[in-house]
């Protein structure tokens, strides 16, 4: 009875233990649910815009649309993996996670939050009051549960 017990063991929970997706796919939707988090709480904290950079393969914080002027990390590092190295341009101290391998992620659009820490399109007019942005959900996959991160259109409230 053990060794059938043992076997079926082997046979369904012993894989489950060594594939990482699930794990790595929470571990970064949570990452960037605080990466963007970060960001509303730096335009408020420093009074102006903070871009939040959603291409497909990391999140970044810039305080201009082209991402010249990069975000420093909270911890002044960020986490310095791989991945990140990979997708970030090798800057360890900007505020950038990138996508772990074997997960993706979907790339809505560039977009910013104002010193009041509204979100806008990044096409909206920084010193405007007209806000574009809609409810916006960045999707994390790879072990086929989809883990959301929204963003709330008028207070910015980060839900993951």
């Amino acid at each position: 009875m053990v060794i059938v017990l043992i076997g079926i063991l082997a046979a369904t929970a012993i894989p489950r233990m060594f594939d990482r997706k699930g794990f790595d796919a929470r571990g970064f939707a949570d990452q960037a649910a605080s990466l963007i988090r970060y960001g509303q709480k730096q335009a408020i904290a420093q009074n102006r815009p903070v871009y939040v950079r959603l291409n497909g393969t990391s999140v970044a914080l810039c305080y201009d649309a082209a991402c010249a002027s990069r975000v420093v990390p909270a911890a002044g590092a960020n986490s310095g993996s791989a991945a990140t190295l990979a997708n970030c341009g090798n800057f360890g101290n900007w505020a950038c996670e990138g996508i772990p391998n074997g997960l993706a992620m979907n790339a809505a659009a560039m977009f910013f939050f104002d010193p009041t820490g509204r979100p806008f399109l990044g096409t909206d007019n920084p010193a405007g009051t007209a806000s574009n942005f809609a409810a916006t959900v960045v999707r994390v996959t790879g072990d086929g549960i989809n883990r959301d991160i929204t963003i709330s259109p008028e207070t910015g409230y980060v839900q993951d």
